[in-house]
């Protein structure tokens, strides 16, 4: 609620039931023909026990302290009778559930112990007989531990679910973390790989092949403008008022491969889609394959250029099969520990898949990755032409 809600609450409660009842309660004459106070003995003890009610979210250990002690010695001097205790004891726990919700916990534990004290030591002296201040005590801790006890758990278990939400958020902000990284890497990682090859390739052919050198500049220039873009694409996307815009997917291989083959390999790309299969792949594992591949062919620029290499993803009931391998014109490096390999790993674990990687029995290198497709409604339709070929097979060679 808001505070004014609150409050208005407070007041209704204060006024209505609290003060009402208790006025009424001072009102009820004793049965053994006690004491008879003045009518208005009677409204202002009403008043005095239910008006502070109004504010027990405001000062909740002052108002409980002024309703048990005026209760109390309404109790203690007959001036609400026992048989109309009811009326004091439902606004004693009112105001004791508000001091262990609101006031913190050793000061609630003081006020509440303090409060007992008080209203058990006020019956005790009017009691008579022993079983008459045991009942005190008894009747003294009905009314207050209950509510202190109630309004403590509801406070504990307001902070841990306090604790437990920002728990969440930062878990979440955490995997955006790793997830944001990741895209980095792969994006720069790429780039960079590509870029460097092209300066390379510049320097050594400045003077002899100009007309080369200009082509290896145009490459990076287009190169790192895409890389740019993306980035910017890619930190834009945790900003709230970045308009939404889809990932790289199955359809930008083909752009993935050729800017590939200007690093020097000859890329040949081979998509293939059994059915509806291709419609049936989630943005997600779709982001996955597309980054594989990426930095499987970036691996091979920095380490097997110039090389021949084969991309393939292969979409089938039930699964994405992707392979990448290449002719090893260098030797492999397969020791260090790269973060290219593991975040390909990652990716593939986060689809529940399978991953592999090593040198090929024949020379070279292979990657490959088997992400298993979410279970989808079967939906009727022909078989989906992949890009490059009306039978769902394509290839781009450089």
């Amino acid at each position: 609620m808001r505070p004014v809600d609150a409050f208005l609450l407070d007041v209704f409660v204060g006024m209505v039931a609290a003060v009402l009842l208790c006025g009424y309660a001072a009102l009820e004459s004793p049965m053994d023909g006690g004491v008879r106070e003045p009518l208005w003995v009677s409204c202002l003890t009403g008043v005095l026990i239910g008006l502070p009610v109004a504010v027990r979210r405001r000062w909740p250990a002052g108002v409980a302290v002024v309703v048990t002690g005026v209760s109390a010695v309404a109790l203690a001097t007959g001036v609400i009778p026992d048989y109309a205790a009811a009326a004091p004891a439902f606004t004693v726990s009112l105001v004791s559930y508000t001091v262990g919700l609101l006031v913190p916990q050793r000061r609630s534990i003081v006020t509440a112990i303090g409060c007992l004290a008080a209203m058990s030591a006020a019956l005790i002296i009017a009691a008579d007989q022993l079983w008459s201040g045991i009942g005190a005590v008894v009747f003294s801790a009905a009314m207050i531990t209950p509510g202190w006890l109630i309004g403590w758990i509801v406070r504990e278990r307001r902070a841990y679910a306090a604790w437990h939400s920002d728990q969440l958020v930062r878990q979440a902000a955490t995997e955006e973390r790793v997830r944001v990284a990741r895209e980095l890497h792969d994006v720069v990682g790429h780039t960079l790989s590509l870029i460097a090859v092209k300066a390379s390739v510049a320097v050594h052919v400045a003077e002899q092949r100009p007309q080369e050198t200009l082509d290896a500049l145009r490459v990076i220039d287009r190169t790192s403008r895409e890389a740019l873009g993306e980035i910017r694409h890619l930190l834009g996307m945790l900003r709230d008022d970045t308009p939404y815009a889809p990932p790289p997917g199955l359809d930008d291989l083909p752009a993935l491969t050729a800017a590939a083959s200007a690093g020097g390999v000859e890329v040949h790309l081979d998509v293939r889609a059994d059915g509806p299969s291709a419609a049936a792949v989630p943005e997600a594992m779709g982001l996955s394959v597309y980054r594989i591949v990426q930095e499987a062919l970036t691996n091979v620029v920095k380490h097997a250029a110039p090389a021949t290499c084969r991309a393939t993803v292969a979409v089938g009931a039930g699964t994405v099969h992707v392979e990448v391998t290449d002719d090893g014109r260098r030797p492999v490096r397969t020791g260090g520990a790269g973060h290219g390999l593991i975040g390909m790993r990652e990716r593939v674990g986060l689809h529940g898949g399978t991953f592999a990687a090593g040198p090929r029995p024949g020379g070279g290198f292979v990657v490959t990755a088997l992400l298993p497709l979410p279970p989808a409604p079967h939906s009727g339709g022909d078989t989906v032409a992949a890009p490059g070929g009306p039978h769902g097979a394509g290839q781009a060679a450089a």
